[in-house]
């Protein structure tokens, strides 16, 4: 990744993005919202930041496809938005950070392109073409009608290099977690750059560990043997080790997953978490993923106040501002 040119704004980045993040919607509105019917909830989110984004869709869509597309794009403004404001190698770590959508952008469009969506509703619902952003994925997506054909069009950028190295033959989730894997060896390289904001670093290792832990207890409910499992995991993470990892993978249940976690893991924070893989059988993993997801926004509120000085701040309103659109989404 190419460096910025110009002196970090680390202070005024800071600053800006904690008033945006404390114009986002808090825990009491956002339970009040879930009150609500559908028109109302409606209402209450164009007055919440998303009017604009809401009034571009409204002469098409209508209802939960009208709140997804103007959700989606004003995500995406915002980051645009953010990135903007920030300069230097502040403007390179957020990038560092924000690199991840763009990942899932393409995980959008292998996904699209395997489930056979045709163009109209790609244009109109997957990828919306009122959305700037969308506009080189949804090219990808309509020039392409197999993933062999889609991989080649994304060329040299890091997720056309990564899916291409692959084995011819490879399914949708071989792709998907090789594109996982390569971001964050992209990330962590990048944040041991001199330079760099190393608090960042910290957070991106909590952040593999914890997902390493949900592809292990999602591997164990699909019955998925143990060196296929390790095979799925993500180097680099912060508190568990190789041989943490290859142990978790040899459980067959998830309450076991967490005991030998527990057990074998140095400083990994497992409050709350065997509590949450009970509340998860015969059902999802939402109460571990919600879980772990509250951890990691304390993590980042904690580090942040550490250290007010660097991009954590700016990174913790990303998060937030995710975080919320993902909840509007559930309403």
């Amino acid at each position: 990744m190419a460096q910025s040119v110009g002196k970090a704004n680390y202070s005024a980045s800071s600053a800006r993005a904690k008033s945006r993040k404390s114009a986002l919607i808090d825990q009491v509105r956002m339970k009040q919202l879930l009150q609500q019917d559908v028109n109302a909830i409606s209402a209450s989110i164009a007055d919440s930041g998303y009017r604009a984004d809401l009034d571009l869709y409204a002469s098409r869509l209508k209802g939960a496809e009208l709140v997804e597309a103007a959700l989606s794009h004003n995500l995406d403004r915002d980051l645009a938005e953010v990135l903007h404001f920030c300069t230097g190698s502040v403007r390179d770590q957020v990038a560092i950070y924000a690199l991840r959508f763009e990942f899932a952008n393409a995980k959008t469009v292998l996904r699209a392109i395997h489930s056979g969506a045709d163009h109209e509703v790609l244009r109109t619902e997957i990828l919306p073409e009122e959305n700037s952003s969308n506009r080189k994925w949804l090219d990808m997506a309509t020039r392409s009608k197999t993933l062999a054909e889609a991989i080649t069009l994304m060329g040299s950028s890091p997720w056309g290099k990564t899916l291409s190295k692959l084995p011819e033959g490879s399914t949708l989730q071989e792709m998907e977690d090789a594109l996982d894997r390569a971001y964050y060896a992209d990330a962590l390289k990048a944040v041991s750059l001199p330079g760099s904001d190393f608090t960042l670093m910290r957070y991106l290792r909590s952040e593999i560990d914890h997902k390493n832990v949900i592809n292990i207890l999602r591997s164990i409910r699909q019955g998925i043997d143990q060196e296929n499992i390790i095979q799925i995991m993500i180097p680099g993470g912060r508190s568990i080790s190789k041989d943490a990892l290859r142990a978790m993978a040899r459980e067959a249940t998830g309450s076991g997953v967490v005991e030998t976690l527990t057990k074998r893991s140095t400083g990994f924070d497992s409050e709350g978490l065997m509590e949450a893989i009970e509340a998860s059988e015969g059902g999802s993993l939402d109460p571990v993923i919600q879980l772990l997801a509250k951890k990691r926004d304390a993590l980042l509120y904690s580090m942040s106040h550490r250290s007010p000085v660097s991009v954590l701040p700016v990174v913790h309103y990303i998060e937030s501002k995710t975080h919320e659109v993902q909840n509007l989404r559930l309403l």
